[in-house]
């Protein structure tokens, strides 16, 4: 019975003692767990490193500090603004080079849009000729189509009148351009926006 008792007691204080430090028992879990493989087990502990890492502090910077506002104007008795009036002409002051470079990005945008309509129907007009070319080489399989085609002239007439339609369109895109320029001339733009 004293044998019992022994083992008793000896249970109980294991159970106390691992209670007051639970620290020592999880120390002991962890070296049971080792595998035998070394990359595992420093994997595992590199882990249970990170976890018990203290936190950074935040640093703050003056990127992290908001910039103060500039103040009111207010009048004074007199009834002139005070203040921020010399933000109010400095605002002034870049408000006609903000203008010029809006001003400067209209005029260039509307030259481009100008010259890629001219392009598009130049490529339009080099596909209509290539086809009137084919046209007049073309061998019809049906001899009433090629004998029609041989005397009418029909397909190669089409043709030939819509190159003279994108020709004179082309035309007139082209002074539409000089327009363009002459409008940004008067307006007293500078004439490197042209290009």
């Amino acid at each position: 019975m004293r044998i019992k008792f022994l083992l008793q007691a000896a249970a109980l204080g294991s159970t106390v003692f691992l209670c007051a430090f639970p620290g020592l028992a999880q120390a002991q879990d962890t070296n049971s767990q080792q595998t035998g493989d070394p990359i595992a087990d420093a994997a595992r502990r590199s882990r249970e490193a990170k976890q018990n890492a203290a936190k950074p502090h935040k640093v703050y910077t003056d990127d992290d500090v908001s910039k103060p506002k500039p103040a009111p104007a207010t009048t004074d008795a007199s009834g002139t603004a005070s203040g921020s009036a010399a933000g109010t002409a400095a605002t002034a002051a870049k408000t006609p080079a903000d203008q010029d470079a809006k001003a400067e990005a209209s005029w260039r945008k509307r030259f481009q849009d100008q010259r890629d309509k001219i392009a598009l129907a130049e490529k339009e007009l080099d596909i209509l000729q290539r086809e009137s070319q084919k046209a007049q080489v073309q061998y019809y399989p049906d001899p009433q189509k090629a004998m029609t085609e041989q005397y009418t002239r029909k397909d190669i007439n089409d043709k030939d009148a819509k190159i003279v339609a994108k020709q004179q369109e082309i035309a007139q895109m082209k002074q539409g351009l000089t327009d363009l320029e002459d409008e940004l001339r008067k307006s007293g733009g500078d004439p490197g926006w042209a290009r």
